[in-house]
């Protein structure tokens, strides 16, 4: 059975490069390293198939809002018939700062609209999740601006490396396992 990696984001030209898009240039570099088919449009979300390092994947950019994720998250599931616990979620973390990979196993949204639409459609908070710290905005700053926001300069500079080392988190948790993953990335950034 292949797994399901559902990356987050918005679809637009205008947010492709924006903190809130890094599950989706998450999964720009896992198709990079891997060989797989075009992109095709499944329902609401746009899709490819393919293997990375002998695993069989499936790539999924919903083609919805974040707030809306779930819809794309639901569809997919119910049509390759596997369980949310089954599928990867990789998403940007506002409360990491920038650069922080997390392997989590479960748990609630911590205010990420995205995950929590997913918890919404799948009726449950147990699916693992690659988490991205894309950093906190200022005190008096707005969080969904900040998310919408491009990286600055020195970000940009430092992006690929970070993109590279959650997409080899992503890869650990399907060759290792989920504790492996956690007790191999769940630290500050190295």
């Amino acid at each position: 059975m292949a797994t399901l990696i559902l990356g987050l984001g918005n679809r637009g030209g205008e947010y492709a490069r924006t903190r809130h898009n890094v599950g989706w240039m998450c999964l720009d570099e896992l198709e990079q390293r891997g060989r797989f088919s075009r992109e095709r449009r499944d329902g609401p979300a746009r899709v490819r198939e393919g293997s990375i390092e002998g695993f069989d994947v499936v790539t999924a950019r919903p083609q919805t809002y974040m707030n809306l994720s779930g819809r794309a998250g639901a569809y997919l599931t119910d049509k390759l018939s596997i369980s949310p616990q089954d599928v990867l979620v990789v998403h940007d973390e506002a409360d990491f700062p920038f650069g922080k990979i997390q392997v989590k196993r479960g748990g609630s949204s911590a205010g990420h609209r995205g995950v929590q639409s997913l918890i919404d459609s799948w009726r449950t908070t147990a699916f693992p999740r690659v988490r991205i710290g894309v950093g906190r905005a200022g005190d008096d700053a707005d969080l969904v601006e900040h998310v919408l926001d491009t990286f600055t300069r020195e970000e940009r500079s430092a992006l690929p490396g970070i993109i590279s080392r959650a997409s080899d988190a992503v890869i650990a948790v399907m060759r290792d396992g989920i504790d492996a993953a956690m007790s191999a990335y769940n630290r500050a950034p190295g």
